[in-house]
């Protein structure tokens, strides 16, 4: 790597969308190259730092495999292994351990954790979801819908639910990928209002669900309650019980349109039963994309490509 400032990714907004449009075309070489059954390691002897204080499946595994598949190795921290500014400063960790990886991946509570960590990091800092952001999922989201439909720019995107990390790392998307949003969201539950703020260019607030995927090419939802929401989950479910994604909602969006969910998915909530393997869902095929996408951004980070 260079010896110029590591580059981040904590949101989309921090690659341009032309690097993030490379991103999206990388990942889809690189799914082809692991379906072809190529060798390709361009990772020897490098190591990703991942630090986990929320739990996850698809995250862990993603980035564990997708390091290992271009040759590279993976150290998985959890919260009992390190607690990120409890005892230790922030500052500490990120100077210790970033002399020793060679890239960093953070899943955490708090946003500014992660910018701070960022902020003293020697190498490149991946945000794996805080309670603010979750742009990997969104690398994912984007590399599926082009792989089904095409180029997403110009389209109409319906997000259904709780105005969440999901919710706002999909207006920085409708702002870099240039599609339109429209977010259907109960009162009291709504996104980031600066952030809304700053892209009403192309983001509506639309509090009907039905009227808000009207001719959508895409729909997408998430769990009504996040993780550390658990003692909330009753009054969501009420709160949210109008906003569930089946069918008959989709029936009311554009025929060609897709339906994701960035899992995991709690059939009978916020997905019908019926919903949920749906021939306009392509919910599997966007989890496994995290593999492809995050490989791609790493080698995007790492090896630093004329884009």
């Amino acid at each position: 790597m260079s010896n110029s400032s590591p580059r981040h990714f904590l949101t989309l907004l921090d690659l341009t969308p032309n690097e993030l449009n490379w991103v999206i075309n990388r990942a889809i070489e690189l799914k082809k190259i692991r379906t072809q059954g190529d060798l390709y390691e361009p990772f020897r002897n490098r190591v990703l730092g991942m630090i986990f204080e929320k739990s996850s499946t698809r995250t862990r595994i993603s980035f564990e495999s997708g390091m290992a598949q271009l040759g590279g190795h993976a150290i998985f921290l959890s919260s009992r292994d390190t607690q990120l500014g409890r005892g230790e400063p922030i500052e500490d960790s990120a100077i210790v351990v970033s002399s020793m990886v060679d890239i960093m991946m953070i899943r955490t509570f708090s946003h500014t954790q992660v910018e701070k960590f960022a902020a003293h990091s020697k190498v490149p800092v991946i945000n794996a979801l805080t309670d603010d952001y979750h742009p990997c999922q969104l690398l994912a989201d984007i590399q599926t819908f082009v792989e089904h439909r095409g180029s997403i720019k110009g389209k109409t995107v319906t997000w259904v639910g709780d105005g969440n990390n999901m919710c706002h790392s999909f207006i920085n998307a409708a702002k870099q990928f240039d599609f339109k949003l429209n977010i259907a969201c109960p009162d009291g539950y709504l996104p980031n209002a600066q952030l809304m703020a700053d892209n009403t260019d192309r983001v509506a607030l639309i509090t009907d669900p039905q009227a808000a995927v009207v001719g959508s090419h895409l729909v997408v939802t998430d769990t009504w309650a996040s993780m550390g929401q658990e003692d909330e989950k009753i009054s969501r479910q009420t709160a949210f019980a109008d906003y569930q994604v089946n069918p008959a909602l989709m029936d009311l969006a554009d025929p060609q349109a897709l339906f994701m969910h960035c899992l995991p998915a709690y059939r009978g909530l916020e997905i019908s039963h019926d919903m949920f393997n749906d021939p306009r869902s392509v919910v599997y095929h966007e989890a496994e994309n995290r593999l492809h996408a995050q490989k791609a951004l790493m080698e995007f980070l790492l090896l630093e490509p004329q884009v």
